[in-house]
């Protein structure tokens, strides 16, 4: 991690809300909201003036509560769903002077396909059940623009390797495997293309412990291996403590806490993060 280079990831107001708005909400210094919720008009504001940046070769974590608007967060950075406001930069698009949210489709797919990678929370999400493994690598190969069959299968090969899936098993469909391996798979498909970013939503949720602790110590590795920065969500602190070296901790879509993850879990400031590290201890 370099904290004295540019921050390859900088993300400023970025704003996701689920309804039209009202008097009571649409004016931001006097939102009377409960929790992230407007009774008045029903509107949901799931992420709320969120600003962060992420350096080259860093895992920031960000950590809150179900419905803290965390997930919410990764899925407008990846173009899964449309933000309703703010600004996202990255250093290897366009020497980071483009806002990402207001490139066309076609540049979003650019970005998706060549410098960022996501492995879902539900791998049915990040996967393609029916295809065999080998195959969902492919397609994401594919779409950045590659053409070359035995260049396609090698680089397939050699990722399912590099996360464990024996490679006999290649041309097998992931709705054949156990949720630890379609979560390996999802973790090669997404590293296909060499991005320098990858996005991790509760990757571990859901799986027993012992393959929460592989799955665990296989991010650990590749992230030192290849020099990848991560933002990694999770509603465990444990998880965090483990990987992350900065924390983001969201409630009801606002940040209210950030700093070196050490820092937060030993002096912890806001009210929120001492509760959720006392419940860790």
């Amino acid at each position: 991690m370099s904290p004295i280079a540019p921050p390859i990831m900088r993300v400023s107001h970025l704003d996701k809300r689920f309804g039209t708005g009202c008097e009571q909400c649409n004016n931001q210094e006097q939102r009377k909201l409960e929790n992230n919720y407007c009774r008045s008009c029903g509107t949901v504001y799931a992420c709320q003036d969120i600003s962060f940046d992420l350096y080259p070769g860093e895992v920031l974590g960000i950590v809150g509560e179900s419905g803290s608007g965390k997930s919410t967060l990764m899925r407008c950075l990846y173009f899964d769903q449309e933000v309703s406001g703010g600004e996202a930069y990255l250093q290897p698009y366009q020497q980071g002077e483009r806002n990402l949210f207001q490139e066309s489709s076609q540049q979003k797919k650019y970005i998706r396909n060549h410098l960022m990678g996501k492995v879902y929370q539900n791998p049915v999400l990040g996967l393609r059940m029916e295809f065999s493994s080998i195959g969902n690598i492919a397609e994401k190969m594919i779409a950045a623009g590659h053409r070359q069959v035995s260049a396609m299968e090698a680089r397939g090969s050699e990722l399912l390797e590099k996360v464990h899936i024996p490679v006999y098993r290649k041309m097998e469909a992931p709705k054949n495997f156990s949720g630890g391996m379609q979560q390996r798979v999802q973790i090669a498909k997404a590293l296909s293309n060499n991005p320098p970013i990858l996005l991790l939503d509760e990757v571990t949720t859901g799986l027993d412990l012992s393959v929460q602790a592989n799955v665990l110590d296989l991010i650990k590795h590749l992230q030192r291996e290849l020099q990848i920065s991560m933002l990694l969500v999770s509603h465990d602190l444990g998880v965090i403590r483990m990987l992350a070296d900065r924390t983001m901790v969201m409630l009801d879509g606002r940040v209210v806490e950030q700093g070196l993850t050490d820092q937060i879990l030993e002096d912890p400031q806001h009210a929120y993060t001492q509760q959720l590290v006392h419940s860790l201890l």
